[in-house]
């Protein structure tokens, strides 16, 4: 059975993934082409790379905070005048660890990666359906929402998160010859409950936030309404819903046993 796995955008709640990942090996589902955004690219391109389970677990649990969003203290100087919150380097640097391989040729399982042109709106795959670069480069890109991270460049364009155009990417998958399509989605949804405990972050921010939510969300809505009834079978799984969890890295523990038994339940 051909399996594609297509891993949402989603922070932090991303590592729900390698809990779905070892569901879907458990299953005997072992996928033949994933196609990630944000996050979700990075996790599955340390699996398309030939990542064990426990090596991935290994390395991503051992990140703190400072190693995903670490500060730009010149943005607070900055205030409403600074372009991004968070340094790129560390998130890179992060990523490089995860990641065991730095070309897409280098692959085991093809892999595709989606980001988005900040200044054409287009949506930009990389990988097995698309362009080729470093891919080191393309993950960041993949991962840098605006706001919080300056926007990646490559081949002179200047490229942001795959999840502004396509939070969960089913448009890409779906032209993809398989049999199943498994998407988990861990990304921004109107089934999230208010959360108890609103996260310390400043008004603008949160705002900002509200805002990218509300339009992930219903992007996610379409995308699965707008599923070709000639395609595959797919089948949603919805790991993780939960607001302001998108650099919750303590919670990794948490996001992959959501992820694991709600792939191991939609699998049957």
């Amino acid at each position: 059975m051909r399996v594609v796995a297509v891993f949402g955008g989603g922070g932090a709640k991303s590592l729900a993934h390698a809990g779905a990942w070892k569901a879907l090996l458990e299953a005997g589902a072992r996928p033949s082409h994933i196609v990630g955004t944000s996050m979700g690219a990075v996790v599955g391109a340390a699996f398309a790379a030939g990542s064990t389970y426990e090596r991935f677990v290994e390395m991503a649990c051992s990140l703190g905070p400072k190693d995903v969003a670490a500060l730009d203290r010149f943005a607070l100087v900055k205030g409403v005048f600074a372009a991004n919150i968070f340094k790129p380097k560390p998130l890179q640097k992060s990523i490089a660890r995860l990641v065991p391989a730095t070309r897409f040729a280098q692959l085991e399982i093809p892999l595709t990666v989606t980001a988005t042109d900040v200044d054409s709106g287009e949506l930009v795959l990389f990988g097995e359906l698309g362009q080729d670069a470093p891919l080191i480069d393309v993950l960041y890109a993949s991962c840098a929402l605006p706001l919080y991270f300056p926007p990646g460049r490559i081949d002179g364009r200047r490229l942001a998160d795959g999840g502004l155009r396509a939070a969960l990417p089913l448009g890409p998958a779906s032209k993809i010859h398989a049999d199943l399509v498994v998407a988990i989605d861990v990304g921004p949804g109107f089934d999230e409950p208010p959360t108890s405990r609103r996260a310390p972050i400043p008004a603008l921010v949160r705002a900002h936030g509200e805002a990218i939510r509300v339009m992930m969300a219903a992007q996610t809505e379409r995308a699965i309404a707008e599923w070709p009834k000639e395609g595959p079978r797919l089948l949603v799984v919805r790991a993780v819903a939960e607001r302001e969890a998108t650099f919750a890295v303590g919670e990794g523990e948490r996001y992959l046993k959501a992820g694991y038994d709600a792939t191991k339940r939609a699998l049957g």
